[in-house]
């Protein structure tokens, strides 16, 4: 856009070329003018002459030079003598438009006359004209400069108001038929240029939803994930003051991932987070988010802690109505802990983790509004950890313990396999506590020996007592417990007091578990195969040293992790490492088992490649051992 100075300017420069170019077709129509006059006086000299009746031609030429004003005249006789010589000096611009000398010969007179004609009035006239009309011409340049410029701006303003509209129809995203444009110019390229930018736009604002979905949206449930909780939360501009954050974690889900499989896992999280949508719809601008596999954190804005109570008494009752169509133990578990300006995300995570920890020892599905925050000057963890301890030392002191089986189906008659007991743990009210969380905290609290002594215990108790000796049972060990020498030297004692039931007997340990130290494992194993018992590594692939171990260990039984189980029949590559795995282990006389199995194809595939066993929920769901 033009500046004032610069419109200015070039007006001016305008200016000055009209004027120079009128002031010079000026001076040659004057020059043009005096030279026709010239010769005109020229014949009105002969003419007189003519006329003229004999007489002195001294009294003529000075008649002569009294007739017209002359710049310049030169008068003899035809002797050469000079009569009249006049010259005066020719004014500014006369120069420019003086006729050449003329000289005329006069008979009668008997003279020669040389002359010029004035052009200093003419002069005049072309400076004053020159003049005036520069004068006129700045003063119309000055007027004129400040109308166009204001026009100028006028016209760019309407421009870039019209181009604005245009963009904000573009970024907003709106369609120009659902808008009235009055567009008061007409802007062809402007309009392509618009056009293109639009498509340009509209083909990055898709590329940036699906970015945006694969950084927000969390794929299983469609839920918007952590990065956006924390990103909403700490936009104070788009969340209440204050209200309500509470943590549902999912307690089942590890249990089912590894009984039913990881397919029935994403169904329960989904059924899980349609629960929860349903229990904020009639709380107003609430909202749900996953925060990890099994976490789901709700913001419920503008509303009491008391109030907050009502929505997770409703929770809970939905997860009851779950839990009791889908057989499960338990859903999950809810930490409720009221939120302000005052209070920054990671103590409200803190607290309401450590209720998420109270509610666990209590009812099946409950929740706990933790409303004491001056425990996180007292360590959050230990608060909620002390829960956990009085709950954990009942459970073993009372012998709350509840044994279920999962069947592993021999895929060949010749085939002796086993079913894996598990350990499900009451609480005082005999609701389920979380397993997951039961043994997580065991083993935070150095409980977890005395857990699997306890499941032992239980589970020879129960052989005994049913005189079940004709079937072989699986019972899971922590890594904790094989590295315990104590716990060895128990467990060696107690299975060589009951060695009919101590060879119905395998137990199952994970690779990682045995990897942690292969001396102890080995001592581990090698004691187990002394009392008569036998040896199950479970998940087994994951590790990088697998079959190194595995050729020094010798154990009976490899059951295979669910990565490589899951869609086999349409991954070639797990089947050509499954072949693999069958063909070693065979050679070295350990059978193969495969869990995870959820379809008839997986299950029809593992037999082809000679697996020696399946388990999942295809085959089998857990059941009461009382029914064995």
């Amino acid at each position: 856009m033009y500046r004032y100075s610069q419109l200015l300017l070039r007006n001016f420069l305008f200016v000055l070329g009209f004027v120079a170019s009128t002031a010079l077709a000026c001076t040659l129509l004057l020059a043009f003018q005096i030279s026709e006059q010239q010769i005109q006086h020229q014949q009105t000299l002969l003419t007189l002459d003519q006329e003229m009746i004999l007489g002195d031609g001294a009294t003529f030429a000075k008649q002569v030079s009294k007739f017209n004003r002359y710049q310049f005249i030169n008068i003899a006789n035809n002797e050469g003598t000079i009569i009249i010589n006049q010259q005066q000096k020719p004014m500014l611009f006369a120069d420019l438009i003086l006729a050449p000398i003329s000289q005329v010969k006069l008979p009668n007179s008997a003279l020669t006359i040389r002359y010029q004609l004035d052009a200093n009035d003419d002069a005049v006239f072309l400076y004053g004209a020159v003049l005036s009309m520069f004068v006129l011409s700045v003063l119309f340049i000055f007027i004129a400069t400040s109308f166009s410029l204001t026009r100028y701006r006028r016209l760019t303003q309407n421009i870039c108001d019209q181009i604005k509209q245009e963009l904000n129809l573009i970024i907003s995203g709106q369609d120009d038929a659902d808008e009235v444009k009055d567009n008061k110019i007409y802007l062809p390229e402007v309009q392509q240029y618009l056009t293109e930018l639009k498509t340009l736009l509209a083909k990055k604002n898709s590329v940036t939803a699906l970015l945006e979905k694969d950084a927000y949206i969390e794929p299983v449930t469609k839920l918007e994930n952590r990065n956006r909780f924390i990103q909403f939360f700490e936009n104070t501009d788009s969340r209440s003051d204050f209200g309500v954050l509470s943590i549902t974690r999912c307690s089942e889900l590890q249990t089912i991932n590894q009984v039913h499989g990881y397919h029935e896992g994403d169904n329960y999280i989904r059924k899980v987070a349609d629960i929860m949508k349903n229990a904020i719809s009639r709380y107003r601008g609430a909202q749900v988010f996953r925060l990890n596999s099994s976490d789901f954190a709700t913001l419920i804005p503008n509303i009491s802690l008391k109030r907050a109570e009502t929505f997770a008494a409703d929770l809970t009752a939905s997860f009851n109505e779950y839990q009791y169509a889908s057989d499960l133990d338990s859903i999950g578990y809810t930490g409720l802990v009221y939120f302000n300006d005052n209070k920054p995300l990671s103590e409200l995570l803190a607290l309401a983790d450590t209720g998420i920890s109270i509610a666990q020892t209590k009812n099946v599905n409950a929740w706990y509004a933790q409303t004491d925050s001056s425990i996180l000057y007292n360590n959050s963890a230990s608060y909620g950890n002390q829960h956990w301890r009085q709950e954990i030392d009942s459970v073993i002191e009372n012998q709350r313990i509840k044994l279920l089986v999962q069947s592993i189906k021999p895929n060949s008659p010749n085939n002796q396999i086993y079913s894996e007991v598990l350990a499900r743990f009451l609480n005082s009210n005999d609701d389920i506590l979380p397993t997951a969380s039961f043994f997580a905290m065991a083993e935070k609290l150095d409980k977890i020996v005395a857990v699997d002594q306890m499941i032992i215990e239980a589970v020879i108790k129960e052989i005994a007592d049913r005189n079940m000796q004709d079937h072989f049972f699986g019972i899971n060990i922590s890594a904790r417990s094989i590295n315990d020498g104590h716990f060895l030297i128990w467990l060696e004692r107690r299975l060589l007091r009951d060695t009919a039931i101590a060879s119905k007997l395998v137990f199952e340990i994970t690779e990682s578990g045995l990897q942690q130290n292969i001396k102890t494992s080995k001592k581990f194993i090698d004691m187990i195969h002394r009392v008569g018992a036998k040896i199950t590594v479970e998940r087994f692939g994951i590790g990088l040293t697998s079959f190194k171990f595995f050729r020094d260990l010798k154990p009976d039984f490899i059951k295979m992790d669910s990565t490589y189980t899951r869609d086999i029949d349409e991954d070639k590559n797990n089947q050509y490492f499954m072949r693999l795995m069958v063909d070693l282990a065979h050679r070295l006389s350990v059978s193969v088992l495969a869990e995870s199995v959820e379809t008839q194809e997986e299950k029809f595939m593992l037999e082809k490649l000679f697996v020696d066993g399946c388990q999942g929920f295809y085959i089998g769901k857990p059941r009461a051992i009382s029914l064995v």
